[in-house]
């Protein structure tokens, strides 16, 4: 790693320093984070990856994260929210899982409160984006000054909406992982390759409304 907390890959390209030595990751810094979308499955998938990370690396869930598709109904939230005792029993004895009943038993809870905000407000991600910050933070310049952003004002405004909606496991520092990863904030460092591609993406995308 380099002073701006910048590594080369085999590739001569320069990304942030978390995805190093490890192709998965970064496959998943390259083409996933920080690029926005307004889907509604992709959204709740993360929510419910952001729910099983706590207190665990993002390394690990997502190495995982195949088997949690294929175990929560590829995080349908309509065929997940008729999850019961049954199924969060099935899915403690699976050795392929992170099995915490908390985390299994928030999942569940957490496909039913976003059925109930489709419902309320027309999709997941409208009532989400409304907590996109309005200015963008200005580019991080090294590891040490994007280590430091672990929250926000508007994470934490999002974990307190999402708490009274019955959305469990999903505290400000989850929130605002969620918001580098789906494009609510452009996190990657300021010399990062992807960053360039991330703006354009950014700049062309519209929040629904």
């Amino acid at each position: 790693m380099d002073e701006r907390g910048l590594v080369a890959g085999a590739d001569g390209r320069v990304r942030c320093f978390w995805c190093a030595g490890d192709p998965l990751y970064q496959h998943y810094h390259d083409v996933e984070w920080g690029r926005p979308t307004a889907d509604d499955q992709r959204l709740f998938e993360k929510l419910c990856l952001e729910t099983f990370q706590a207190g665990l690396s993002w390394a690990l869930v997502l190495h995982r994260r195949e088997a949690l598709r294929r175990a929560f109904a590829g995080f349908d939230m309509t065929v997940l929210a008729r999850f019961t005792a049954a199924d969060v029993a099935r899915l403690l004895a699976d050795p392929t899982l992170i099995r915490h009943r908390g985390k299994i038993e928030a999942t569940i809870a957490n496909a039913r409160a976003a059925l109930a905000t489709v419902e309320q407000e027309g999709s997941l991600a409208r009532f989400l984006w409304r907590f996109a910050p309005s200015r963008p933070l200005p580019p991080p310049r090294h590891a040490a000054e994007l280590a430091a952003r672990i929250s926000s004002p508007e994470a934490v405004a999002l974990s307190r909406a999402l708490r009274a909606r019955g959305f469990r496991f999903l505290g400000p520092k989850s929130l605002y992982a969620f918001m580098q990863a789906m494009g609510f904030v452009d996190d990657h460092l300021a010399d990062c390759w992807v960053r360039p591609e991330v703006e354009a993406e950014r700049a062309r995308f519209r929040p629904p409304s």
